[in-house]
């Protein structure tokens, strides 16, 4: 004990907080515009509601894939700042930028030009009204991509630094314009699935924007030099993907699984439907404490693995963890407590109530338990590098457990809905165990003299 308090650490009390706090913030905005959006479209109709679903379901696949990429930056800039090597982590900053900017680009034109596969192939059969809204939904949002790439890349580059603040004030006028423009274009203009695409699209440009002259601060540890003169860097860009690759995957295969599972509920009827939607509305705000404790844990123990101490690395994550468990408790109290209030706001029938309150419970006193380990404590594993152990344990927990298990109990052993909740936490508790186990032992600390740098 004498020597924690001895020892000089990388983050104080008060710098943890004020890491934390604005990514709270940051989360609950984005949710809370999020609902805003769909009750805004809801007003268009049900067909551009369904439109919208659909092809966000894509955009998310994609912007999943490139937040990880943005995450293994992040790592690779946190872990030089550690080292205290500002010149690199600048280098990978802009590494960073750049490659996601190219990338992103390619995948915009790749979609574009794969648009009728899209409506015809991975939409299936779908009305025609519902398809012509996605069509005129996909063609202004899909032109979002790069920007939205590279927001999300500079955002990392700022927490990785440790300044989640910056993020926090972009994403807050990021979705300010998103809502007005929504609200005005669809109200005002009476603008349709075009009044919600519009303000997506020019958030988004905004939001790169103002990022990208962020950082051309001088001033920041990692900053875009000016005039910039880009030159390819092949061992740095390895370096990225080889963390941002294994969590893409990780993230990919995650929302696929939650598509097939959405298919397989399709099958009980509205009622389950309709309880599963809004038991996943609040579900995110259920589990959003330990979202934004996660994105500030890698910022943390990127830095103390460059500076090659995993004594630090240990000590955060048993503070953040219990930081975790402490916010859950306190969250998904209030939430249960407030379940007869949420159920008269969606003023549903008796039958669904009775299934949504069950999840909400279920789904709450089972997030205080095995959420952290299974979501958090990973996150220690991947600033450090462990990236495919991470990867292997997800994709493989997902597809047998929550996947399999999923169809087993729902409908094979008539559970319903119900059923897919339970093989949810099922993949939680094998996850939990897995990460544990992992995390207790050593092979885990891998240190960077050990790799090519």
């Amino acid at each position: 004990m004498s020597s924690e308090l001895n020892k000089e650490y990388l983050f104080t009390n008060k710098s943890l907080i004020q890491l934390m706090i604005p990514l709270i913030i940051e989360q609950i905005l984005a949710i809370s515009v999020g609902l805003a959006d769909s009750v805004m479209i809801a007003s268009v109709g049900e067909s551009a509601v369904s439109a919208v679903s659909l092809v966000d379901s894509i955009n998310i696949l994609i912007i999943n894939i490139f937040a990880a990429l943005a995450s293994g930056g992040a790592i690779v800039v946190g872990q030089f700042i550690g080292q205290k090597r500002l010149d690199m982590a600048r280098k990978a900053g802009e590494q960073l930028l750049v490659f996601v900017t190219f990338i992103a680009v390619i995948v915009m034109v790749i979609l574009y030009l794969g648009k009728g596969f899209i409506l015809d192939v991975v939409f299936g059969r779908i009305e025609p009204d519902v398809e012509a809204y996605c069509n005129t939904y996909m063609l202004i949002v899909f032109a979002s991509i790069p920007f939205i790439a590279i927001y999300n890349s500079g955002a990392a580059l700022f927490r990785s630094m440790g300044n989640s603040r910056i993020t926090m004030v972009t994403s807050t006028i990021m979705n300010i314009i998103n809502v007005i423009g929504n609200a005005v274009l669809i109200y005002g203009f009476k603008m349709e699935v075009e009044g919600a695409a519009i303000p997506t699209l020019v958030s988004r440009a905004v939001a790169a924007l103002m990022i990208v002259v962020l950082l051309c601060d001088r001033s920041l540890a990692v900053h875009i030099t000016w005039p910039f003169r880009y030159r390819f860097d092949k061992s740095l860009v390895l370096r990225i993907l080889n963390i941002g690759i294994p969590n893409g995957l990780e993230n990919s295969f995650f929302q696929l699984g939650k598509i097939m599972l959405l298919s397989v509920i399709a099958g009980f009827g509205t009622a389950s439907i309709t309880a599963n939607a809004i038991g996943n509305a609040v579900a995110t705000f259920q589990i959003l404490p330990g979202i934004a404790i996660g994105l500030g844990l890698i910022t943390v123990i990127s830095q103390c693995v460059g500076a090659g101490d995993y004594e630090q690395v240990r000590y955060y994550t048993r503070k953040l963890l219990k930081l975790t468990y402490i916010s859950f408790a306190v969250v998904n109290l209030v939430i249960i407590l407030a379940i007869p209030i949420i159920l008269r706001i969606y003023n549903l029938s008796p039958e669904t109530a009775a299934m949504t309150k069950q999840i909400m419970i279920f789904h709450g006193i089972n997030a205080c338990i095995s959420w952290p380990t299974s979501f958090t404590l990973p996150n220690t594993l991947r600033a450090s590098n462990d990236v495919r152990f991470t990867m292997m344990v997800s994709i493989g927990s997902m597809w047998i457990f929550r996947i399999g298990f999923g169809i087993l109990l729902s409908k094979y052993l008539n559970m319903g809905v119900m059923g897919v909740w339970v093989a949810m936490i099922i993949d939680w508790i094998v996850r939990s165990t897995l990460f544990i186990i992992r995390y207790r032992g050593h092979k885990w600390e891998i240190r960077l003299d050990e790799k090519q740098v």
